[in-house]
């Protein structure tokens, strides 16, 4: 059953962040980016390398934090999620402001934070409502 709420919350999330874009796009008149599906989708080596730094670091990070939780603090493993969250939003952030600063469509920025809200407020929202059961 868990892994049927998992989905069913996945597919709402990604089809509300593809309606919320799309609005976006024609409201703003944003141009449509092409961008290949799996793909880190860099604006410039500089970006490459920030954020290879940053996925190296919060992997490390990550790790680290796992080991620590699991052998000392197993009550707070929610520490865990808010770590993953940080990072994702870091994450985010950096590819914003890269688009912003660097690209030719700067408005893609706007569509990036825009994700960003969406995504943490739909975990917001799956914790606090206990969509996918208790925990």
């Amino acid at each position: 059953m868990f892994w049927i709420k998992f989905s069913l919350t996945v597919i709402i999330v990604f089809v509300l962040i593809s309606i919320v874009k799309f609005l976006l796009r024609h409201l703003l008149k944003i141009e449509k980016v092409k961008k290949e599906f799996f793909s880190f989708n860099h604006v410039n080596e500089l970006h490459r390398k920030i954020d290879k730094g940053l996925r190296t670091f919060s992997t490390i990070t990550l790790l680290i934090l796992t080991c620590v939780l699991v052998v000392f603090y197993p009550d707070f493993m929610y520490l865990f999620l808010i770590a993953i969250m940080t990072f994702m939003v870091l994450d985010y952030l950096v590819r914003a402001f890269f688009e912003w600063k660097y690209t030719q469509h700067p408005k893609q920025a706007i569509l990036t934070l825009t994700e960003m809200c969406l995504i943490v407020l739909a975990i917001i929202l799956v914790i606090e409502l206990k969509l996918l059961g208790p925990y």
